[in-house]
């Protein structure tokens, strides 16, 4: 049986900087992908998915320009296969870079296989057994497969990506982030899009008025939704078209015809393929890792990173629990997962930017709440780009003059969030940015605005 100083199972945005970085630090690394190198987010999450929404984007552009004053003439039209072909140009381009990395790195064996443990920190990989005293895992998760759709050509947010003719009418089952994100971009590429969601309300992570003000744009866009409906079953008909059978409460017709649809419901664990009590580790009923602040698992020496571990199922997550370990390991560092602020965006246009927790979060746990708010309409930056839908908000802790969160939802505010997270981990109070100067004109200069009004919940 070899032995190596580590063994990482893995590829994505927390095993391919901990490869290279043990190896850098002269360790033996055996790194382990058995389908993507470079993991979901460089191959199937979010390097194609912005890819699309950019070209989306270029679209609305093209059929919007006679309210600026340009005239684009008819015609303008969506070329799926060119968007499929930059969007692949880019991932081959990243995932060669890590490929020649590892080539020329001696420090690092790459097995291109599928791992499973077969004992006490002993992993079966191909056709060899491997052994560590140090373990990570690193797999990721998949898109989850709902019963119902065994015998329908179903896609997922992995299988659409492939696709080279637009669907004239796509169904989307599941009214969260991902489903959002495809529901709109597809639309503006042409697709008639309609979005079945069971719950009354998209996104229901959202306080109500973000999911409010994202329904309201989308459906302005022309997204058909079908709230407080129970997916029942799909089946395919006899003429290629998918028919979704569904109970709605707030009327519609019971069936939804359709050419294809996406699936986007959620996404599980990939940690079933790995045979996990061969080595004694602890997984919770959704079967995420279980692991401790400094992202260790019950059993010493096996560290489980990304989204496996239930932490946070962002590609910056998973890059900042690499941090933790690395930092920890080499630099005598004690940083750990409960120090880091919850942060993440919705790539709808405009774009929902959030930080820390959401009202009702706050409201549950018992804070003192202070709530700011500015709508973009009453933002000029917003009104001279015309782009006035949504809004910017902010939540302050009475008794410390913290802030506990924040929303952008609005043109930019994938970025502006920015602004507000970083006074957060400054653990600085509000008025740090409440008395600051911004440039003028931006959306960001009305944050202070904002700031100087605060209502109390």
């Amino acid at each position: 049986m070899k032995k190596f100083d580590a063994i990482i199972i893995g590829s994505g945005q927390a095993g391919t900087p901990l490869a290279f970085k043990m190896a850098s630090q002269g360790k033996k690394v055996a790194f382990i992908e058995k389908e993507y190198l470079g993991g979901a987010c460089l191959n199937v999450g979010c390097t194609p998915t912005k890819a699309y929404v950019a070209s989306a984007r270029r679209m609305w552009d093209a059929h919007h320009g006679e309210y600026l004053g340009i005239i684009i003439p008819e015609g303008t039209y969506a070329d799926l296969k060119k968007i499929k072909a930059r969007k692949d140009a880019l991932i081959h381009k990243s995932v060669s870079g890590i490929a020649d990395g590892l080539e020329k790195n001696k420090n690092i064996i790459f097995f291109k296989a599928e791992a499973s443990f077969t004992g006490h920190k002993q992993v079966s990989v191909g056709d060899e057994e491997i052994t560590a005293d140090q373990i990570f895992i690193n797999v990721g998760g998949r898109p989850f497969v709902p019963n119902g759709y065994e015998e329908v050509p179903y896609l997922t947010s992995t299988s659409i990506l492939e696709l080279e003719e637009i669907p004239e009418h796509l169904i989307i089952v599941g009214g969260s982030y991902i489903g959002l994100e495809f529901g709109q971009m597809f639309r503006r590429f042409g697709s008639r899009v309609t979005i079945v969601e069971m719950t009354n309300s998209i996104i229901g992570r959202e306080d109500t008025e973000t999911s409010a003000a994202i329904l309201k744009f989308l459906k302005d866009e022309g997204i058909d939704f079908r709230l407080q409906a129970t997916c029942i079953t799909a089946k395919s008909e006899d003429d290629g078209n998918i028919t979704v059978q569904v109970d709605c409460k707030l009327g519609g017709p019971p069936k939804i015809h359709g050419t294809h649809v996406l699936l986007a419901v959620g996404r599980k664990s990939n940690t079933d393929t790995l045979n996990l009590n061969a080595t004694g580790i602890t997984t919770n009923q959704k079967g995420f890792v279980e692991v401790d602040d400094y992202l260790q698992t019950n059993v010493p020496g096996i560290y489980a990173l990304g989204d496996c571990n239930g932490k946070g199922a962002f590609t910056h997550t998973a890059y900042n629990d690499y941090e933790i370990v690395a930092e920890n390991m080499f630099d005598g560092k004690q940083r750990k997962v409960s120090d880091r602020i919850m942060t993440y965006n919705l790539f709808v246009d405009p774009p929902l930017g959030r930080a820390g927790i959401t009202k009702k979060e706050a409201i549950a746990k018992g804070y003192n709440v202070l709530e700011a708010k500015r709508e973009m309409s009453r933002i000029s930056r917003a009104k001279e780009k015309g782009e006035t839908n949504g809004f910017m908000s902010a939540l302050i802790d009475a008794d410390t003059n913290k802030i506990l969160g924040a929303c952008v939802l609005g043109t930019g505010g994938d970025e502006i969030i920015s602004s507000l997270l970083n006074v957060m981990y400054a653990n600085a109070p509000y008025q740090i940015i409440r008395d600051s100067v911004q440039p003028h004109p931006t959306v960001s200069e009305l944050i202070p605005t904002m700031l100087e009004s605060l209502t109390k919940l």
